[in-house]
C-alpha cells in the first residue's frame, strides 16, 4: 500500500527562546511547502519536536513524549516523527540507536533541507540524519511564522565561543556568526507591518555580535531608528561584553526598554573560574552599578547556578552575598545539571542532590524578599504597561509589563492587547504588582 503525502503537522517546542524564535522558522518553511498546523497528534502526519539539550530536566520531557509518539505511531505506521533542534544535534547517535522510530533528525543549522526531506520516506524508508554544524547560516533571508500577538522574536547571530564549562551550547549550535544589520532592519520592517509593536532580539550571546564592524550597540541604534518600534529587548547577554557605549546608547532612545538581564552565575571567583565565565565578582558588580547609574530604575535580572561542583557553602555565601549587594528584580535560578561533552561534567567533586535543592530554596527565599521588597518601591509610581494577555486569574483583569519588565495586573477598560497604557500601581504582591490604568489623560 502507497504511503500517503504529508498534509498536516505538529511542532512542539522545548527550551529557550531561541528555540521559540527556530520554531517560527521551521514553522514558516512547512506552512510555505503547503502543510497546515494543527494541534491534534492523532490527526498530523508529521510531528516534529524542537528539541533542548542544555538541562538535564529537558532532555527528559522530550524522552517521555517520543514515547508517546511512539505509540501513536503504532497505530499509525506512516506518521514521520522528526527531532529537530540541540537534543537531535547531541544525541542523535543514541536516537538512532534506541528510537528507530524517529525517521527525521535534523540540527539547528539543517532546516534549510526540510522541503527536500519532507517525503523523502516515500522512496527511503531509513531514518534521516541531517546535524552538521555551519560556520556561515544565520537564516538571513528566511521569514519565522510568528505565533505571538505583540512581541516578534528576532534572531540575529548564532552559536557561541564562551565556552563555558557547564554549557552545551558551542557543541550543538557551533560557532558565532552574525547577521548583517540590513537583513535585521528588513525583518524587524516586515513584523512592524504585520502589527507587532515590541521587537526581542535574540542570541546566544546577543551582545558579542559584530557584523562588519558593526556593534550590539550600533544594531540596536538601527532597529530603535524603524517607525513603528515601540519596544525593543534583547537577551541573553554575557555580562564580558556589557559595556557603557551599550548602555548609553540604551539610555538615549525611549523605545529601547529600560531592563537588562544580566547573567551573574555565581558570586564567587573559585566558582567563576572554573565555570570559565571570564569575569570576576569584583567586575560584575562594577558593572551591575553602571547599569543602574547610566539607566536609573533599570530592571535587572539575572541567572545563578547553585551547586556547581566542588562549591563549599562558603563559596555559596558569596553569592548570597553579592545578590544582597545588587538586589536584582528577578532570577532565574537553577540546581546545577551536568551536562555530556562539557568540561563541568568531568569534575569528580559533583554535589548531592539534596545540597543542591536545600541551597537552591535558599536562594529562592533570599530572591523572594529581593523582588517584593524592589516591587514596593513601585507603588505609587506611573507606568507605561504594554498589554499582553488576559489575567490567568481574572477574565476582566489584562496582564501586562513595564518597561523594566514587571508584570502588571490591570482591570479592563477600553485597552486591548498590544496597547501601551499609562498606569499608577497601586499594590505589590510577590512577583506581581497591581495597578490603575489612568484614563482621560
Amino acid at each position: 500500500m502507497q504511503t500517503p503525502p504529508i498534509k498536516k503537522f505538529v511542532l512542539e517546542t522545548y527550551g529557550c527562546q531561541m528555540n521559540t524564535a527556530d520554531s517560527e522558522l521551521v514553522e514558516g518553511i512547512l506552512l510555505k511547502l503547503g502543510l497546515e498546523k494543527t494541534q491534534d497528534l492523532h490527526e498530523a502526519d508529521a510531528i516534529f519536536l524542537n528539541t533542548c539539550a542544555i538541562r538535564e530536566n529537558a532532555e527528559v520531557k522530550v524522552h517521555s513524549r517520543l514515547g508517546n509518539l511512539r505509540k501513536i505511531k503504532q497505530v499509525k505506521p506512516e506518521l514521520i516523527i522528526g527531532v529537530l533542534g540541540c537534543m537531535a544535534q547531541n544525541l542523535k547517535d543514541d536516537l538512532l540507536k534506541n528510537k528507530p522510530y524517529v525517521d527525521i533528525i535534523l540540527g539547528p543549522d539543517s532546516y534549510r533541507n526540510i522541503p527536500k526531506l519532507m517525503n523523502r520516506h516515500l522512496i527511503e524508508k531509513k531514518s534521516i540524519v541531517d546535524t552538521k554544524l555551519s560556520k556561515y547560516e544565520v537564516y538571513e533571508d528566511m521569514f519565522p511564522s510568528r505565533g505571538d500577538t505583540f512581541n516578534a522574536w528576532v534572531s540575529i547571530m548564532r552559536g557561541c565561543d564562551k565556552f563555558c564549562s557547564f554549557c552545551i551550547v558551542p557543541f550543538t549550535r557551533g560557532r558565532e556568526r552574525s547577521r548583517s544589520v540590513d537583513s535585521v532592519v528588513t525583518e524587524v520592517k516586515k513584523a512592524v507591518d504585520e502589527g507587532y509593536v515590541e521587537i526581542t532580539l535574540l542570541g546566544q550571546n546577543v551582545n558579542s555580535y559584530k557584523h562588519e564592524k558593526k556593534s550590539f550597540a550600533e544594531l540596536l541604534l538601527a532597529v530603535s531608528d524603524i517607525p513603528g518600534v515601540k519596544r525593543i529587548r534583547y537577551t541573553s547577554p554575557h555580562p564580558q561584553d556589557i559595556n557603557v557605549e551599550l548602555l548609553e546608547v540604551m539610555a538615549s532612545r525611549a523605545n529601547i526598554c529600560n531592563y537588562v538581564h544580566f547573567p551573574m552565575q555565581s558570586g564567587s571567583n573559585e566558582v567563576l573560574k572554573r565555570m570559565n565565565r571570564t569575569y570576576t565578582r569584583e567586575h560584575f558588580y562594577y558593572m551591575a552599578k553602571k547599569i543602574r547609574e547610566i539607566m536609573p530604575n533599570c530592571g535587572l535580572s539575572t541567572d545563578i547556578i547553585v551547586g556547581f561542583p566542588g562549591e563549599t557553602d562558603e563559596q555559596f555565601r558569596e553569592t548570597l552575598d553579592l545578590m544582597e549587594k545588587i538586589k536584582f528584580n528577578s532570577a532565574y535560578t537553577f540546581k546545577y545539571s551536568s551536562r555530556p561533552y562539557t568540561k563541568a561534567a568531568q569534575f569528580s567533586d559533583q554535589l548531592p542532590k539534596q545540597l543542591k535543592k536545600d541551597r537552591l530554596d535558599e536562594m529562592l527565599k533570599l530572591q523572594r524578599k529581593h523582588t517584593l521588597e524592589l516591587n514596593m518601591k513601585k507603588v505609587g509610581n506611573f507606568e507605561q504597561v504594554l498589554i499582553e494577555k488576559e489575567s490567568k486569574k481574572s477574565a476582566n483583569h489584562w496582564a501586562g509589563r513595564t518597561d523594566s519588565n514587571e508584570w502588571v495586573i490591570v482591570e479592563k477598560n477600553h485597552s486591548k492587547i498590544k496597547d501601551i497604557i499609562p498606569v499608577e500601581i497601586i499594590e505589590a504582591s510577590g512577583v506581581i504588582l497591581r495597578g490603575k490604568e489612568i484614563t482621560g489623560a
